[in-house]
C-alpha cells in the first residue's frame, strides 16, 4: 500500500474528444460548463472546452472523468506565464 502513495503516476485517457478519464487527482479547485481546474500529483492541470460535466468523482482513488467536448488541456507551472486570462486572471484582476 505504501508502493502506490510514494510513487507518482498519473493516467489520462481521452475517447474522441468527448470523454477523458484521469487519475492522479487529489483535489478538484474548480468548474464550470467550459473549464476545470484539477490538482494531480503533477501540479494543477486546466481542461477546457464546451459542456463539460463531471460524470465520475473518486477523490479516495485519485480518478475524475469529464465529459463534453474537450479542446485543450494543460499543466499549468510557475515558469510559464499565461496567455489568456484563465481562472487566475479572472480571480486576480
Amino acid at each position: 500500500m505504501d508502493q502506490g502513495k510514494s510513487a507518482k503516476r498519473q493516467e489520462i485517457r481521452m475517447l474522441n474528444r468527448r470523454v477523458m478519464d484521469i487519475s492522479g487527482v487529489s483535489n478538484v479547485e474548480s468548474f464550470d460548463n467550459e473549464e476545470f481546474l484539477l490538482e494531480t500529483e503533477f501540479g494543477f492541470l486546466t481542461v477546457r472546452g464546451q459542456n463539460l460535466h463531471m460524470k465520475n468523482l473518486s477523490l479516495e482513488q485519485g480518478m475524475v472523468t469529464i465529459e463534453g467536448l474537450i479542446h485543450s488541456l494543460a499543466y499549468l507551472d510557475g515558469n510559464a506565464a499565461p496567455k489568456s486570462k484563465g481562472l487566475f486572471g479572472k480571480l486576480f484582476k
